[in-house]
């Protein structure tokens, strides 16, 4: 059935029509078979009206979607399980640390390294043979917030800053990158591309994105689980368990959050699935 023609609400505040494509897309990309689509897309339709905020469609589909497949309802809830990593950025920085651990560089975070003119606070140091990332996180944990060019901007003069003491101290190439779990805006691109900054968002670049590269390594985080309340999350992070791969590598830990014997095996089996794929 043909979702009604309407005008939905963006987190930013902006009205645009509803995309079913977009929302079937969604779905698409999280593992939902074509039928499973169909049916979430059936129920959801008699439920729209004008106006409606396109964060209540995501969570009608979420729990659809949970009915239907635990599996396919994490990965469609991987944004939001991301912005749920806060409320500040020392989790975000731990993760994508993680992220370049396992395209082989040595990483270090929150260091502090020496610039021509002072100090500056690096979120994300990586190293290789061959380079020197300085990465710069803006973490975001509500929905509808972009980094505008005034971040690649005020980046680019640290990194002059840095880069010319550090031809002093290293031969390897140094390289500066900005990481947000949201979106950069449009001026804020251009500028990175013209300068040579790497941005790496959410969805960008193109196939390249956070997104893409948590589903290359199925580095999934804890907070997409659909077993576990809020509250076990924010515990288990305390305990600087970030992915689920930390967690299936350390069952025990889920003794110290008192879950009874059928919650536990119902977490290793969602475990289990995002690990595997299927």
């Amino acid at each position: 059935m043909q979702p009604k023609e309407l005008i939905v609400t963006k987190a930013g505040g902006d009205s645009v029509p509803f995309s079913v494509e977009k929302l079937r897309t969604s779905m698409r990309n999280a593992g939902a078979e074509p039928s499973v689509i169909d049916q979430v897309i059936e129920v959801l339709n008699p439920r729209l009206y004008d106006g409606i905020s396109t964060k209540k469609i995501y969570r009608w589909a979420f729990e659809l979607l949970k009915q239907r497949s635990k599996y396919v309802a994490a990965k469609y809830q991987l944004k939001k399980a991301i912005m749920e990593l806060g409320p500040d950025g020392f989790v975000f920085e731990k993760f994508i640390a993680r992220i370049f651990m396992e395209k082989g560089y040595s990483v270090e975070t929150g260091k502090i390294l020496q610039g021509r003119c002072i100090t500056h606070e690096i979120d994300v140091l990586a190293r290789n043979t061959q380079e020197v990332i300085l990465g710069e996180c803006k973490y975001h944990s509500q929905p509808g917030k972009i980094s505008d060019v005034k971040v690649p901007l005020y980046i680019r003069s640290r990194f002059v800053d840095l880069s010319e003491h550090w031809k002093k101290e290293d031969g390897r190439q140094l390289s500066s990158w900005i990481i947000t779990n949201t979106r950069f805006s449009p001026d804020a691109m251009k500028y990175g591309k013209c300068i040579g900054q790497h941005l790496l968002g959410w969805d960008y670049p193109k196939g390249q994105g956070i997104k893409e590269l948590i589903d290359e390594r199925r580095l999934y985080p804890i907070t997409c689980l659909t077993v576990l309340t809020r509250t076990e999350k924010e515990e288990l992070l305390k305990k600087e368990i970030i992915f689920c791969e930390d967690l299936y590598r350390n069952q025990g830990v889920l003794e110290s959050l008192r879950l009874s014997i059928t919650r536990q095996k119902n977490v290793m089996d969602e475990l289990e699935k995002l690990r595997s794929g299927n």
